[in-house]
C-alpha cells in the first residue's frame, strides 16, 4: 500500500512503549496511521519502523509536523527520515551495453509503477543511447577507456548538476571508486547475478551451467566500497532444470535481474528500506 501522505522511518535503541509514544504523537496532531511496519532486533537491541501517515486532517503542515517530531526523536535517540507523498525521486540510470534492465525501468516508469523522474541516462558506451533518445531522456556518454577517474568525476558533476537523489546501476559494468561510494552512500543501487562470488569473471552463466546449478538468481543491493558486498535489498531466484542450456540460464537470469532491480528501486523510493550497518531492513509492500 502506497497512499499519499507522509512516511516516517525510524531507527533507535529498542525500549518499552515506542510504538505507543510515536502513535500517540501522530494522533494528537490529527494524523492517522495508514500502515505500520516494525521490527525489534533482539540481538542488537534496536528498533526499526516505517509509519505511513494520512495527513488529510493534520493540524499543521507535514513539514511542521516533521519538525515537531524532532523533539520526540531526540528523546528516544532516533535516527529518522520523512518524505511527503506523492513525490518523484530524481534518478539517474547508469548503463554500459546490456539494456534489459534499462528497458524494464523505463516501462515501469511509463506505467506509473515507479515514482521516479529519470533525469538522464549515463553510459560509458553508446549502446543504449538510442533507447534514451526514443524515450526523450538526455543521454550522456562518459568515455572511461583511458581515464576512469576522470570519467567518475564527470559523472559526479552530472549527478550534482541534475540534483539526483538516487543512482541506479542498470548493468553498469564499471567498479565505482571508494570516494564515489562514500559520497553517495545509501543512494546508489546495483544489480548483479547471484553467482558472485562463486562464479567470478567472464560468462558466469556458462560456469553455472557446467557446475549443474539448480537455482540461479539476482541480487539488488546498495553500493559500498566493498565490491558487491553492500546491504542487500532484495533477491530473486529461479529453478534450473537439467535440460536448460547456457542460453536458457541467461534468459532466466535476466528475468531475475529485472524483477530484483525494479523491486529494489520501488522499496527505496517508497522509503521501505532502512540501512543498518552491513544490512538493509526492508518492509515490502
Amino acid at each position: 500500500m502506497n497512499k499519499d501522505g507522509l512516511v516516517l522511518t525510524i531507527s533507535c535503541p529498542d525500549q518499552h512503549g515506542l510504538v505507543a509514544k510515536i502513535s500517540s504523537f501522530i494522533a494528537e496532531r490529527g494524523g492517522n496511521l495508514d500502515e505500520l511496519h516494525q521490527f525489534a532486533d533482539g540481538r542488537a537491541k534496536r528498533f526499526f519502523a516505517r509509519f505511513a501517515i494520512d495527513t488529510s486532517a493534520l493540524e499543521s503542515s507535514p513539514a511542521d509536523f516533521a519538525l515537531d517530531f524532532s523533539n520526540l526523536a531526540e528523546e528516544i535517540g532516533a535516527q529518522w527520515e520523512w518524505r511527503e507523498f506523492p513525490s518523484l525521486v530524481r534518478t539517474a540510470i547508469l548503463v554500459t551495453r546490456t539494456d534489459h534492465c534499462l528497458h524494464d525501468i523505463l516501462w515501469r516508469v511509463k506505467t506509473g509503477e515507479l515514482p521516479i523522474e529519470v533525469t538522464s541516462i549515463i553510459g560509458n558506451r553508446t549502446d543504449c543511447q538510442q533507447i534514451a533518445e526514443t524515450a526523450g531522456i538526455p543521454f550522456h556518454h562518459v568515455d572511461m577507456a583511458d581515464d576512469k577517474e576522470a570519467g567518475f568525476r564527470e559523472i559526479d558533476t552530472l549527478l550534482k548538476e541534475q540534483k539526483v537523489e538516487l543512482t541506479v546501476l542498470a548493468r553498469f559494468m564499471q567498479i565505482l571508486p571508494d570516494w564515489f561510494c562514500q559520497e553517495y552512500s545509501g543512494k546508489v543501487i546495483n544489480i548483479h547475478h547471484s553467482f558472485l562470488p562463486a562464479f567470478i569473471g567472464a560468462n558466469p552463466y556458462l560456469q553455472a551451467y557446467e557446475r549443474g546449478v539448480k537455482l540461479i538468481g539476482a541480487t539488488c543491493h546498495y553500493v559500498t566500497s566493498d565490491l558487491d558486498a553492500g546491504p542487500i535489498i532484495t533477491q530473486e531466484v529461479q529453478p534450473v532444470e537439467h535440460f536448460h542450456s547456457p542460453a536458457d540460464l541467461v534468459r532466466l537470469g535476466r528475468d531475475c535481474e529485472r524483477r530484483a532491480l525494479s523491486k529494489g528501486i520501488r522499496y527505496h523510493v517508497y522509503d521501505r528500506t532502512i540501512i543498518d550497518q552491513n544490512r538493509a531492513i526492508v518492509f515490502p509492500d
